[in-house]
């Protein structure tokens, strides 16, 4: 044993990972990095659709969460990792439409949850993306 600690990310409850604050490309590829398993390419394929529906977009991971919004007009959509499923949260997800699926306990915010071997549908998926971009962001 060495006792040397190790530089992989820590993995909270449900696997997701300990990002430090951070703004920027840097911490939000850091964190798809470090997502476990089928997760991670997940991950990078999201940033990617993200980056290319809105060239402009502003990244940051605050509260082990990559976000993502409008410089000046706060952001627009985020994911965590659980243990069976990433969590696509869209902040203004009942202006939407059509709305995403899961409901949540903040009024305007709504889910997506994405789950091993599922297919993503990128064209519903493009569409939230934009709508998103489009409208006030939250402030956090």
């Amino acid at each position: 044993m060495t006792g040397k600690k190790s530089d992989k990310p820590v993995l909270l409850s449900g696997g997701n990972p300990q990002i430090a604050k951070g703004y920027g490309d840097g911490p939000v590829k850091a964190y798809i990095a470090a997502m476990p398993g089928w997760k991670s390419d997940v991950g990078r394929r999201l940033d990617a659709l993200i980056e290319e529906i809105v060239p402009d977009v502003h990244k940051a991971v605050k509260w082990n969460s990559p976000l993502y919004g409008i410089e000046g007009d706060g952001w627009f959509l985020s994911y965590h990792c659980f243990a069976k499923y990433i969590k696509l949260s869209f902040f203004r997800g009942t202006s939407l439409d059509p709305v995403p699926p899961v409901a949540s306990r903040t009024a305007e915010t709504r889910y997506l949850h994405i789950h091993e071997g599922e297919a993503l549908d990128e064209d519903l998926l493009a569409g939230w993306i934009r709508q998103a971009s489009r409208l006030p962001g939250e402030r956090m």
